[in-house]
């Protein structure tokens, strides 16, 4: 099989999976939207906006910002855009996908069809589910940038394309798994961000380290009730895919979900917050989506509903928050 990788993005999730995708292939192909920011990160040697500590070989790297002309030229995809701008690039795609091996390393789904990103990816381009693999797992882009040991779990439903997948991002620094369930990976890589907000909410509103594990307890609880709802098979939820994910995002100082929670707990307006974290916090996105797709399945989350009533509907955090010590156990 062929193995011409492509980054798709140019954030700091994409900008660390280049950096370990640069140790196992000869050369990557990058799309980076915009050609000045290209035109600086060759003049650089580094992506001047995130991660900038790392450096790269940029003769290692086929730039475009045609992002066509990098899918022609490419086999693997590896998608790392914020899911709100997700379906905003893709919607330039004139080639056909169906013969890629896509990598899905979003965390949160799209905003306006209210899909994870694989199905989104074969009910839009008509990928099949063999040919798309998800990457989660408790793993911070600034971590990965400073090569502290990692863990990747990569899933698809194919477990021959997991292990090519996999291959690629195993290092002396990342350790990589594999598994067949893309739905609970995918689903519990959207939520964590959610409670990772509410953690840093209760965190700024000066609740203590003994709420904060009840908080994050009831957390899994709730990802395992809604993910079982979704596929249910057997799956083990304390595992590093989805526990291993909940509690690095929630308490990780380098969690922009939990700083964004911070804020408005601290008294920051929604609004405010995003602007002052200049970065996308999926999971305000995610909140939402997990509501629209709970309202048919009514499955129970005290958690993520009073997310989203503090975020969408006004409540205020401390109200909402008191409200929610009644519900936890």
């Amino acid at each position: 099989m062929k193995n011409r990788v492509a980054i798709l993005g140019n954030g700091s999730w994409a900008t660390a999976l280049a950096k370990v995708l640069l140790i196992n292939q000869p050369t990557i192909n990058w799309f980076i939207r915009r050609q000045e920011a290209i035109d600086e990160f060759v003049a650089q040697g580094k992506n001047p906006k995130y991660l900038s500590n790392i450096r790269f070989d940029t003769d290692r790297i086929h730039f475009s910002a045609d992002i066509n002309e990098v899918i022609t030229n490419s086999d693997i995809l590896v998608l790392a855009i914020p899911s709100p701008y997700v379906k905003l690039s893709l919607n330039k795609v004139k080639r056909s996908l169906r013969q890629k091996l896509i990598i899905s390393a979003v965390k949160g789904m799209i905003p306006d069809e209210n899909m994870i990103v694989t199905d989104y990816l074969k009910h839009k381009f008509h990928v099949p589910y063999s040919n798309l693999a998800v990457i989660a797992g408790p793993c911070h882009a600034e971590e990965i940038a400073l090569e502290r040991l990692s863990y990747l779990t990569i899933g698809c439903e194919d477990m021959a394309g997991a292990k090519r997948a996999a291959a690629l991002f195993e290092t002396d620094f990342v350790r990589t798994c594999v598994s067949d369930d893309v739905v609970g990976l995918e689903y519990s890589s959207v939520m964590k961000n959610i409670y990772a907000i509410a953690a840093g909410m209760c965190y700024g509103l000066h609740y203590g380290d003994n709420f904060q594990s009840i908080l994050i307890s009831n957390a899994i609880q709730e990802i395992d009730r809604f993910t079982t709802a979704f596929d249910n098979r057997h799956r083990n939820i304390d595992a590093s895919g989805y526990l291993g994910d909940v509690l690095v995002t929630a308490y990780s100082k380098f969690s922009r979900n939990r700083q964004f929670g911070q804020l408005i707990g601290m008294g920051y307006s929604v609004k405010a917050a995003q602007i002052e974290m200049e970065m996308v916090a999926e999971g305000y996105y995610g909140t939402r989506c997990i509501h629209l797709a709970n309202e048919k399945m009514q499955v129970r989350l005290p958690i993520a509903e009073a997310m989203y009533d503090i975020l969408y509907n006004h409540q205020s955090p401390t109200i909402a928050i008191k409200e929610l010590t009644q519900k936890l156990q």
